[in-house]
């Protein structure tokens, strides 16, 4: 199976190169599952009910989620009736929503998508660690495929976290950056990692923002309207291949068989 994880859409500009190159490129690289974070898409801070439609229609089987899932308040209803749009799974259990999503591919294989948050500058939200092997508990024995996006600031408890879920797993990619890394590999014990995948949306600005109220802030300290940046426009992305024939990990989940980072740009 080929799964396309894109990285973080940041506002029109992200969604515009998802809706033009998507399609293309699950035709061409023979895609059978795409999921992608999407807690950016609206303006740079957040997701609202539409634009999470506008992305499921695309052909983007999971969304997931991050330190901006609350930004847009009408979020909060839309959450709970669609399953499809995940948040972290160790937010506060009173929070709308879960971190949990179990499906089916296109070519019948089964699957899991389970979304997290670090905690290390971010948030005090539940451990993460124990979070993962809580809901990997729960999973059914014939979900083949599992992966983890692990939204995070530092790339110590990114590199930890795909450590401690290797050989359970079949990838962990990080996300919440912005900016890509250049470290996908398969871990020993099967499991595909990245420390970030980067951003989908424009590339001239800081991490998706225009630069100028950016540098105007990093100057002068005083509050400030950040607007997203509108050129070099680019998708960022990993495609994870597994292979359905050979051995399972430990964990009796498919291992992955090769991850390569992806950079399309807007012809």
């Amino acid at each position: 199976m080929r799964t396309l994880f894109i990285g973080d859409i940041v506002g029109s500009p992200g969604r515009h190169i998802v809706q033009e190159r998507l399609a293309d490129l699950v035709e061409h690289r023979q895609i059978d599952l795409v999921i992608a974070n999407s807690e950016n898409s609206a303006s740079g801070f957040g997701i609202t009910p539409k634009i999470a439609e506008e992305l499921l229609g695309l052909g983007i089987e999971v969304l997931t989620g991050g330190n901006h899932s609350w930004d847009r308040k009408e979020i909060l209803e839309y959450i709970p009736h669609q399953p499809r749009l995940l948040r972290p799974a160790n937010f506060a259990a009173i929070n709308p929503g879960g971190g949990l999503f179990v499906g089916e591919s296109k070519i019948g294989v089964k699957f899991a998508v389970l979304n997290l948050q670090g905690r290390v500058f971010l948030a005090a939200n539940d451990d993460p660690f124990k979070k993962a092997d809580e809901e990997l508990a729960k999973l059914p024995a014939d979900v083949a495929f599992v992966l983890v996006d692990i939204h995070a600031e530092t790339t110590s408890e990114k590199i930890a976290l795909g450590w401690y879920l290797d050989g359970r797993v079949t990838a962990v990619v990080g996300t919440h950056t912005h900016v890509a890394t250049a470290d996908e590999h398969v871990l020993p014990k099967g499991t595909a990692y990245i420390t970030d995948v980067g951003m989908t949306g424009p590339h001239d600005g800081v991490i998706g923002m225009d630069r100028v109220g950016i540098i105007k802030k990093f100057l002068d300290g005083q509050p400030a309207r950040f607007e997203v940046a509108t050129g070099d426009i680019q998708m960022n992305a990993v495609l994870i291949e597994t292979d359905e024939a050979a051995p399972r990990n430990e964990a009796g989940r498919l291992s992955a068989k090769s991850i390569e980072r992806l950079r399309l740009h807007i012809d």
